[in-house]
């Protein structure tokens, strides 16, 4: 999963927006971007096996990763609104569309290459680009019309089912029973939903803040300056700062080697699997996860990066897992 930038063009200035621009909600994307960042060491690090686990892919990391997915998108429907409100701006809007269009192509193919059985096909940088197109008519529909539209948008991947929609041409729907495999997955349902609340706050906002003192808000310290500067580019920060990370991480790796720890948890929970589909009583099959794999570690027999065994190898490897769960049993079993 990952965010990315709506640029604010107003179609006209605000009374305080300084530039045409409200440097605040620069500054929240700004904050919005650097929230992404983490979350994309989080997830490089892990990765790279540099922490014992990819900590991104729990559930507190998705829901990490959705928050600010849906903080970015509700930016981009508030940007729609400050750039075509009082009409559209036909122009400049089809200059956005391409710059984020190219981008979401840029992505693709840089993940085709780089992660062939995973690579992104509808990340956000291609919802922004379809939501700033199916937004635009909600930016002049009676304001109840567009909330009763996101409620809808949101509501839509409980309600909606029907086979056709698990095609692979429909995913980007995001409508259909399953879940393809990718880097970054942000369908049209529900994620449109945010796109349209954030037109609908920026309707009935932006006058606020026009007339508020938050609106007349001018960065003055060094960290306000940098966020809104990120806010104001943040495209070219989205494109280039998971390059940057990779590239840092991977240096690292190469000089620490990877954390010695990582994949066991992973290799655990497929032993349980595995072990009580043959037979095995729960409660052994999770101590004799943990036996094995703390053996296999000690043995230098812990294979997380895919490297094969040696014939060797691979007899030790399994004399160490039914050493492990047949102990456990004779002393599960022993009198007491």
């Amino acid at each position: 999963m990952v965010p990315a930038d709506l640029r604010s063009e107003p179609s006209h200035a605000a009374p305080n927006a300084a530039g045409g621009r409200y440097p605040i909600i620069d500054a929240v994307r700004g904050g919005a971007l650097l929230a992404m960042a983490s979350y994309h060491s989080l997830w490089d690090v892990g990765y790279l096996r540099l922490t014992a686990e990819n900590y991104a892919l729990t559930p507190t990391g998705h829901r990490a990763a959705e928050a600010i997915a849906g903080t970015f998108l509700t930016l981009v429907g508030i940007g729609l609104v400050l750039m075509n409100g009082r009409g559209i701006r036909l122009r400049p809007t089809l200059m956005r569309l391409a710059r984020i269009g190219g981008a979401a192509l840029l992505v693709t193919i840089g993940t085709w290459f780089a992660f062939p059985d995973s690579y992104v096909f509808f990340g956000i940088l291609h919802c922004i680009a379809v939501s700033s197109v199916l937004g635009l008519p909600f930016l002049f529909l009676p304001v109840p019309v567009t909330a009763l539209a996101a409620a809808a948008i949101f509501a839509a991947p409980v309600l909606v089912h029907a086979p056709v929609l698990d095609a692979p041409v429909l995913y980007f729907l995001g409508l259909g029973a399953g879940t393809p495999r990718t880097n970054d997955y942000v369908p049209l349902f529900p994620w449109f939903g945010f796109v349209v609340t954030g037109i609908l706050v920026g309707r009935l906002g932006l006058p606020w803040l026009a007339r508020s003192r938050l609106g007349a808000w001018a960065p003055r310290s060094a960290l306000g300056r940098v966020a809104a500067f990120a806010g104001r580019h943040s495209l070219v920060v989205y494109l280039v700062h998971q390059p940057v990370l990779l590239a840092l991480f991977t240096g690292l790796v190469a000089l620490t080697g990877p954390n010695p720890r990582a994949g066991v948890r992973a290799f655990r929970a497929d032993y349980v699997t595995i072990c009580t589909r043959t037979g095995g009583e729960p409660p052994l099959c999770r101590i004799a996860a943990r036996c094995t794999s703390d053996a296999l570690i000690q043995e230098d027999l812990f294979r997380e990066d895919g490297r094969p065994f040696s014939p060797q190898e691979r007899l030790r490897a399994q004399a160490v897992s039914q050493g492990c769960y047949g102990a456990i049993e004779a002393a599960s079993r022993a009198p007491r």
